[in-house]
């Protein structure tokens, strides 16, 4: 049997050298191979392309890489998480690209598995895809997208033996399992390394054909950053709850749902055993369970999507970042709840930029925006300037095309009827009067 030499923190991030590609598995910092990716911050190996979920942290993970200067260029799918990433993008202090994160998955999955590409629905249409190859499938605009391959792979499980099989726990098989797959040298840093022959075969996630270097390193709860607890960041007035008790009366018994950040939030805390209403998070688990009562965090708790600890429900699975958008892409999911910064009179989403602001990364919102069966957008109908955010026409980047079945704000629900942005009820402390001076775009009444 292969034996994985195990080596050093120090000597894993001596492997990196001046100008490769890394790819560093992790969502936030679950998963993430903290060690490695600051002894690596210590050396003054440069000019590295760094491709993740996420650019870690503020000085955390790949953040501190950024802070260093170490990075070249960023290849990610939502940098908002730390805004030291946005702003030295922003004022292009290092180049970067942004995927949407099912396609960035996939890609990375693809090129592990010697694919050159694939075409993917998610963003035709969109600035994201601007310059890529599109073509026609089964009808519709499918943009292609080019496999991704690293120098380096650095990534984190849970258990490994010492032929290199590697064990993930709960949510943090996210991007790490792919990613073992897509580089020519391949570094697991694990919490504990066992003798061959203590892993059963059946629950191995990475075959140790894949796996190159192993280190072992105790994850510690300042490793996991905001995710070291819960931090609930939930505001929650009349209005907004109107707005998720409205969302949640169109779940059925056995819906698969999956909730943005923001309004879409509360609505998890309205769902009872007996609703029987599965939840999934992209980053890798069905049958997501509410935040922990104890108040722990991600060392003894799975994360969901907007990395907030949460509990696991009986019957609930963990799987990998591409195996969760394939659910999403191939019509698993039945509802997606997410938020928007403008909807249009044709259906249109825009929620992931605004020019100039704060804001880069379009995570998952793509896919789940052209993949869920039913979309539900829940948003305030105007802005503080008063502005209607319910438009005729989108001026934000947009997220999608004709893809919002449902619009909730907190004066009314609009349906999509044969193509017609429809009024179909008035919320409570709102009037119809109220509903037609403040919406900009052109509606149908069918109270």
């Amino acid at each position: 049997m292969k034996k994985v030499p195990i080596i050093s923190a120090e000597k894993a991030a001596s492997l990196v050298k001046d100008g490769d590609v890394i790819l560093g598995g992790g969502f936030g910092m679950t998963g993430n191979p903290v060690n490695i990716i600051h002894e690596l911050a210590k050396t003054k190996t440069k000019d590295l392309t760094f491709i993740a979920n996420n650019v870690g942290e503020p000085n955390m993970g790949g953040g501190r890489l950024l802070n260093n200067g170490q990075l070249k260029k960023v290849i990610g799918s939502f940098f908002t998480s730390n805004r030291e990433a946005v702003l030295a993008a922003q004022e292009g202090r290092v180049d970067y690209e942004l995927l949407p994160q099912g396609t960035l998955a996939e890609a990375i999955r693809a090129g592990g598995a010697g694919i050159g590409g694939f075409y993917t629905p998610t963003s035709a249409g969109t600035l994201i895809a601007e310059g890529r190859e599109t073509k026609i499938l089964n009808g519709k605009e499918q943009v292609f997208i080019e496999g991704i391959r690293g120098n380096v792979a650095i990534i984190r499980a849970w258990k490994a033996d010492t032929a290199g099989n590697l064990q993930y726990r709960m949510t943090e098989q996210n991007f790490n399992r792919a990613m073992a797959t897509a580089a020519d040298i391949v570094i697991a840093e694990v919490q504990e390394i066992v003798p061959v022959g203590e892993l059963d075969p059946n629950e191995i996630h990475t075959p140790g054909c894949y796996v190159d270097f192993l280190v072992e390193r105790k994850l510690t709860e300042e490793d996991l950053g905001s995710s070291a607890s819960v931090g609930s960041s939930k505001v929650v007035d009349e209005k907004r709850m109107n707005m998720a008790k409205r969302a949640f009366a169109e779940l059925k018994k056995g819906d698969v749902v999956n909730l943005g950040i923001g309004i879409p939030t509360l609505v998890a805390d309205l769902i009872k055993p007996e609703d029987g209403i599965i939840l999934h998070t992209e980053n890798g688990m069905l049958g997501v369970g509410p935040e922990p009562k104890d108040g722990g965090g991600a060392m003894f708790y799975p994360v969901n999507a907007g990395k907030v600890p949460v509990t696991a429900l009986p019957g609930s699975s963990y799987f990998d970042s591409a195996d969760s958008f394939a659910m999403i892409r191939g019509g698993h999911i039945d509802v997606a709840i997410m938020g928007g910064l403008e909807v249009d009179a044709a259906g249109n989403l825009a929620n992931w930029t605004v020019p100039g602001k704060p804001l880069l990364g379009v995570g998952g919102a793509m896919d789940l925006a052209s993949g869920a069966k039913k979309l539900i957008v829940t948003l305030r109908h105007t802005d503080r300037d008063g502005a209607s955010k319910v438009v005729e026409k989108c001026s934000l980047p947009i997220t999608d095309f004709n893809c919002v079945d449902m619009l909730i704000t907190e004066l009314a629900v609009f349906k999509f009827i044969a193509g017609q942005l429809t009024l179909v009820e008035i919320l409570p402390g709102s009037s119809l009067e109220e509903v037609r001076e403040k919406t900009e775009a052109k509606f149908v009444e069918k109270l």
